[in-house]
This record gives structure tokens, C-alpha cells and sequence, in this order.
């Protein structure tokens, strides 16, 4: 069916070569739409998986959409006109992709969301992602474990800075965070001088970094006087955090705060080496690209394909399948492990 509808689009031959052969061989095409090159997550997953895929026999298709969503629509539709078999996709809004997702069903082409649930279209087939709430919660725990708010008295002032309202991950680790300490929050252990706590008020548009650090200045300038602590700020991701972190070496006086982060950036490690960032979330995108090219390979031969989750992930037309892998966290103390020997970084790129 698939390949009939491509006949009027007079690629039927191509496809054809490339069916007619089995999965892991060349020929058979997998087009990988990412957001962005701004931020070092995308350019690593993005590089882990053109290296998985091709090293399994695909031909990879893989774009960057400079974080603009006509430009990603655009590309995608490219993607489906040179034949992909399969399409993995990171959206940069979860809900704005229902035309060229309306083109990829119509040509029955599998799309896999890539660790942004894609959101009111019933064309996605799976979901292979992080456990975004445990994200939120590793963090939350962190920062419960570390002011041993089970014991200490308090109070202790908290700031909170979540992600990019357009991605459907930020609603997760914002929520796993909050989950955690909001008992101490309702206890009084945990205080929010600045008085914002809600998504809506603590969200990061595009996940950017100065709009992060613009925000903190304000809160830290209004609220905080004269050698006043931040005894730790809630961010959702490293480049937040980095903003969080140049805004308190700009206008703090206070003592450092526990800042929390996400994805182990280069820059936001270095940070946590030298005490100016005290975790972040690490997930390791080798993994999570093995298992995209584990499924692309099942969809292609008509297996079952590998979820362990069907229960979580709704995206406004049902449950998507989904497979989850696991992140942990890293710091000071457990970097080296979990970074340099695992091969995720050279020493070198730390220094």
C-alpha cells in the first residue's frame, strides 16, 4: 500500500529495492528529525543514532530544524517524499506536526517519538524516552536527601526553574520534583520567597539559557537581600541551571544554594567538579539510541516491538506504547564512573 502511493510521487522504485530486501540491510531508510543544534543533547543523540543506524545497515536521513517548527514540518515532509521507511522524530512542540504526521500515516510510514511524546496525532506508533517523572524525581530526592528534610528543621528557601512549556517532557520533571517536596513545602520546610512554584510561572520557553538566567536576576533582585540564601534552586535541565548559576555569580551575595540539573553537559559537569552546580540527571543517550535502533529494526521485519510501558503516555488520541529507560544522577562524587570510565566523556573534555 505504501509503495503504491509512492509510485505517484516516483519514488516507487527506490522503495521498492529497499523492501524487497530484509531489515538491517542497505537500502531501507530512516529518517531522524531533530530540534536543534543549540543545546549538546541533540548533536550527541543525534550523532549516536546516524552511528547506530548506520552501523546496523540503514541509510539515515538526520536533520536539525534549528529549533524552528516550519522548518521541521518542512524537513519531515522531505523525509516522507524521499521514501523513509521509518521516521524518529523530537518534536519542538509536541502538538504542532499533525499535517506532515496526517502525510507520514497516509503513506503508512511508522513514527517513533523520540524522547518528546508528540502530541494529538493517532499516526505515532511508539514513544522511546527517558522515565520523564523519575527524572523529576531523582532530582526532588536529591534535594530532600541532601537538606535531610526528613530532619532538619528549616525553613529553607526554594526557587524553582522548569523547562520549555512546548515540550511535553517539562510538565514530567517538573511534576516528579514537585511530587517529592511538596509535603515539605506544605510543612514550611520548604519556602518560595519569590512566591512562584506554578509551571506556568517557572517555565523556561525553549529551554534557553539567557531567558533562564534574565528570570533568576529578577527573582534574586527582588527578593533576596544583601547576603540572603537561596538554599537551593529546582532546575529542570543544564542549560536552565546554567543560567540559574551565571545569574547567582552575578548577583548573589548569599551562600551557594544545591542546584540541580539535567543531561550532564559539558559545561554544567565542569560545574559540578567546581562546586557551582551540585547534580544532574544523567541519561545516557547510547542507550536510548540502541533501543530506537532495536525498534526500528522489529517495526521493519514485523516483530514485536520492544515497549515497557503501555499504561503512562496518553497523547490525546490513547496510550501510546512506550520504552523507558532509566537515568540516574551524577556529581562530584560519581562523575567519573558513570562519564569518563562508561566513555560518555575523555578526561581531557572535562578539563
Amino acid at each position: 500500500m505504501k509503495a503504491k502511493k509512492l509510485l505517484s510521487l516516483a519514488l516507487c522504485g527506490a522503495l521498492a529495492a529497499s523492501m524487497a530486501v530484509p531489515a538491517f540491510a542497505d537500502g531501507q531508510k530512516v529518517g531522524v528529525s531533530m530540534p536543534t543544534k543549540d543545546l549538546q543533547r541533540w548533536n550527541q543523540d543525534g550523532d549516536n543514532m546516524q552511528k547506530e543506524l548506520e552501523a546496523a545497515g540503514f541509510e539515515v536521513d538526520l536533520q536539525y530544524a534549528s529549533n524552528d517548527v516550519q522548518t521541521q514540518l518542512s524537513q519531515i515532509e522531505n523525509m516522507i517524499s524521499q521514501g523513509a521507511d521509518v521516521l524518529v522524530i523530537t518534536a519542538i512542540e509536541g502538538n504542532s506536526l499533525g499535517s506532515v504526521l496526517d502525510m507520514a500515516k497516509e503513506y503508512e510510514i511508522p513514527v517513533i517519538a523520540y524522547d518528546r511524546l508528540i502530541m494529538d496525532s493517532d499516526a505515532v506508533s511508539y514513544y522511546a524516552t527517558f522515565d520523564n517523572y523519575m527524572v523529576g524525581t531523582v532530582q526532588g530526592t536529591y534535594i530532600k536527601d541532601t537538606l535531610d528534610l526528613d530532619n532538619a528543621d528549616g525553613p529553607f528557601n526554594l526557587e524553582v526553574t522548569a523547562g520549555d512549556p512546548g515540550d511535553n517532557n517539562a510538565r514530567f520533571f517538573y511534576q516528579g520534583a514537585i511530587d517529592v517536596l511538596q509535603p515539605y513545602i506544605d510543612e514550611g520546610k520548604l519556602v518560595i520567597p519569590s512566591g512562584q512554584i506554578d509551571f506556568d510561572a517557572v517555565a523556561t520557553p525553549a529551554w534557553a539559557t539567557e531567558t533562564a538566567q534574565n528570570r533568576a536576576e529578577n527573582i534574586l533582585s527582588s527578593n533576596y537581600a544583601d547576603g540572603e540564601n537561596v538554599d537551593v534552586w529546582l532546575c529542570s535541565n543544564d542549560s536552565t541551571s546554567l543560567g540559574v548559576t551565571k545569574a547567582l555569580e552575578a548577583n548573589y551575595t548569599g551562600e551557594y544554594p544545591i542546584i540541580t540539573g539535567q543531561d550532564c553537559d559539558i559545561e554544567n559537569t565542569k560545574n559540578m567538579i567546581a562546586g557551582k552546580q551540585s547534580m544532574s540527571v544523567f541519561k545516557d543517550t547510547r542507550t536510548l539510541a540502541s533501543q530506537v535502533v532495536k525498534m526500528v529494526g522489529q517495526i521493519l521485519n514485523g516483530e514485536e516491538v520492544d515497549v515497557n510501558d503501555t499504561e503512562t503516555y496518553d497523547n490525546g488520541t490513547g496510550i501510546i506504547p512506550s520504552y523507558l529507560c532509566e537515568p540516574v544522577f551524577a556529581d562530584a562524587n560519581n562523575y567519573k564512573e558513570l562519564l569518563i570510565d562508561s566513555g560518555y566523556y575523555t578526561e581531557d573534555q572535562l578539563k
